[in-house]
Protein backbone atom coordinates (compact mmCIF):
# COMPACT_ATOMS: atom_id res chain seq x y z
CA UNK A 1 0.00 0.00 0.00
CA UNK A 2 1.38 3.65 -0.76
CA UNK A 3 1.53 5.21 2.57
CA UNK A 4 2.35 8.83 1.20
CA UNK A 5 -0.99 10.40 1.90
CA UNK A 6 -0.09 10.08 4.77
CA UNK A 7 1.45 13.34 3.90
CA UNK A 8 -1.22 15.09 3.05
CA UNK A 9 -3.52 13.44 6.49
CA UNK A 10 -0.91 15.46 8.14
CA UNK A 11 -1.42 18.54 6.36
CA UNK A 12 -4.80 18.60 6.60
CA UNK A 13 -4.28 18.16 10.09
CA UNK A 14 -2.33 21.20 10.74
CA UNK A 15 -3.73 23.62 8.55
CA UNK A 16 -7.51 22.36 7.94
CA UNK A 17 -10.10 24.10 9.96
CA UNK A 18 -12.84 21.46 9.65
CA UNK A 19 -12.01 18.62 11.55
CA UNK A 20 -14.81 16.38 9.86
CA UNK A 21 -12.81 17.00 6.86
CA UNK A 22 -9.92 15.87 8.16
CA UNK A 23 -11.74 12.73 9.36
CA UNK A 24 -13.46 11.50 6.33
CA UNK A 25 -10.09 11.79 4.46
CA UNK A 26 -8.47 9.16 6.94
CA UNK A 27 -11.45 7.40 6.75
CA UNK A 28 -12.10 7.42 3.34
CA UNK A 29 -8.21 6.68 2.57
CA UNK A 30 -6.68 4.75 5.60
CA UNK A 31 -9.02 3.50 8.62
CA UNK A 32 -11.23 0.59 6.70
CA UNK A 33 -8.33 -1.02 4.81
CA UNK A 34 -7.29 -4.06 5.77
CA UNK A 35 -3.95 -3.21 3.83
CA UNK A 36 -3.17 -0.34 6.14
CA UNK A 37 -3.97 -1.70 9.59
CA UNK A 38 -1.66 -4.06 8.41
CA UNK A 39 1.28 -1.19 7.68
CA UNK A 40 1.63 -1.11 11.62
CA UNK A 41 2.29 -2.70 14.81
CA UNK A 42 0.57 -2.52 18.07
CA UNK A 43 1.86 -0.21 20.43
CA UNK A 44 1.49 1.63 23.70
CA UNK A 45 2.01 5.19 24.15
CA UNK A 46 1.85 6.86 28.05
CA UNK A 47 1.73 10.13 27.01
CA UNK A 48 -1.06 9.49 23.96
CA UNK A 49 -3.08 7.91 26.10
CA UNK A 50 -3.35 11.03 28.52
CA UNK A 51 -3.97 13.39 26.06
CA UNK A 52 -7.02 11.29 25.06
CA UNK A 53 -8.07 10.73 28.46
CA UNK A 54 -8.32 14.27 28.75
CA UNK A 55 -9.97 15.22 25.69
CA UNK A 56 -12.35 12.33 26.59
CA UNK A 57 -12.84 14.02 30.20
CA UNK A 58 -13.39 17.49 28.16
CA UNK A 59 -15.78 16.28 25.63
CA UNK A 60 -17.81 14.71 28.31
CA UNK A 61 -16.97 15.69 31.60
CA UNK A 62 -16.27 12.82 34.32
CA UNK A 63 -18.67 10.53 33.17
CA UNK A 64 -17.22 8.93 30.65
CA UNK A 65 -15.28 5.09 30.35
CA UNK A 66 -12.58 4.61 28.17
CA UNK A 67 -13.63 0.77 27.37
CA UNK A 68 -11.28 -0.05 24.78
CA UNK A 69 -8.62 1.45 22.81
CA UNK A 70 -5.94 -0.41 20.03
CA UNK A 71 -2.82 1.96 19.27
CA UNK A 72 -1.28 0.91 16.09
CA UNK A 73 2.14 2.31 15.05
CA UNK A 74 3.61 3.46 11.61
CA UNK A 75 7.50 4.00 12.36
CA UNK A 76 8.48 5.27 9.33
CA UNK A 77 5.81 7.78 9.14
CA UNK A 78 5.31 8.46 13.41
CA UNK A 79 1.72 7.90 12.98
CA UNK A 80 0.09 6.52 15.92
CA UNK A 81 -3.75 5.61 15.10
CA UNK A 82 -6.43 3.56 16.62
CA UNK A 83 -10.16 2.83 17.25
CA UNK A 84 -11.88 3.61 21.26
CA UNK A 85 -14.98 3.22 22.39
CA UNK A 86 -15.79 5.46 24.95
CA UNK A 87 -18.87 4.86 26.97
CA UNK A 88 -20.51 2.81 24.29
CA UNK A 89 -19.58 5.57 21.93
CA UNK A 90 -17.84 4.46 18.89
CA UNK A 91 -14.71 6.89 17.71
CA UNK A 92 -11.07 6.68 17.00
CA UNK A 93 -8.04 8.66 17.02
CA UNK A 94 -5.33 9.59 14.66
CA UNK A 95 -1.87 11.16 15.80
CA UNK A 96 1.44 12.17 14.02
CA UNK A 97 4.78 11.67 16.69
CA UNK A 98 6.70 14.21 14.89
CA UNK A 99 4.50 16.92 14.84
CA UNK A 100 3.34 16.12 18.18
CA UNK A 101 -0.66 16.64 17.19
CA UNK A 102 -3.51 14.66 16.51
CA UNK A 103 -7.34 14.30 17.04
CA UNK A 104 -10.37 12.13 18.11
CA UNK A 105 -13.06 11.88 16.74
CA UNK A 106 -15.88 10.41 19.11
CA UNK A 107 -19.72 9.95 18.83
CA UNK A 108 -21.96 12.42 20.82
CA UNK A 109 -23.86 9.91 22.23
CA UNK A 110 -24.22 5.79 21.33
CA UNK A 111 -25.19 6.04 17.40
CA UNK A 112 -26.71 9.45 16.98
CA UNK A 113 -25.03 9.95 14.22
CA UNK A 114 -23.36 13.04 15.65
CA UNK A 115 -19.56 13.31 15.97
CA UNK A 116 -17.63 15.11 18.14
CA UNK A 117 -14.36 16.21 17.09
CA UNK A 118 -11.01 17.85 19.08
CA UNK A 119 -7.61 18.38 17.70
CA UNK A 120 -5.06 18.18 20.31
CA UNK A 121 -1.20 18.82 20.79
CA UNK A 122 1.31 17.14 23.59
CA UNK A 123 0.89 20.48 25.69
CA UNK A 124 -2.80 20.03 26.17
CA UNK A 125 -1.97 17.45 29.29
CA UNK A 126 -2.24 19.30 32.12
CA UNK A 127 0.91 19.73 34.18
CA UNK A 128 -0.12 17.63 36.93
CA UNK A 129 -0.63 14.95 34.67
CA UNK A 130 2.49 15.18 32.40
CA UNK A 131 4.69 14.98 35.18
CA UNK A 132 2.84 11.72 36.33
CA UNK A 133 3.42 9.76 32.98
Amino acid sequence: MDLKQLQDLKHKLLREQSLSTVWEFYMDNFADLPEFIEEGDRAEREILDALIREICHQLFGDAFVIQDTMTIYIPAYEFYHGPLLVSDRIGGFIYFEDVRMGMVAIEEAPRNGRVKYARFADSTIPKQNAQNN
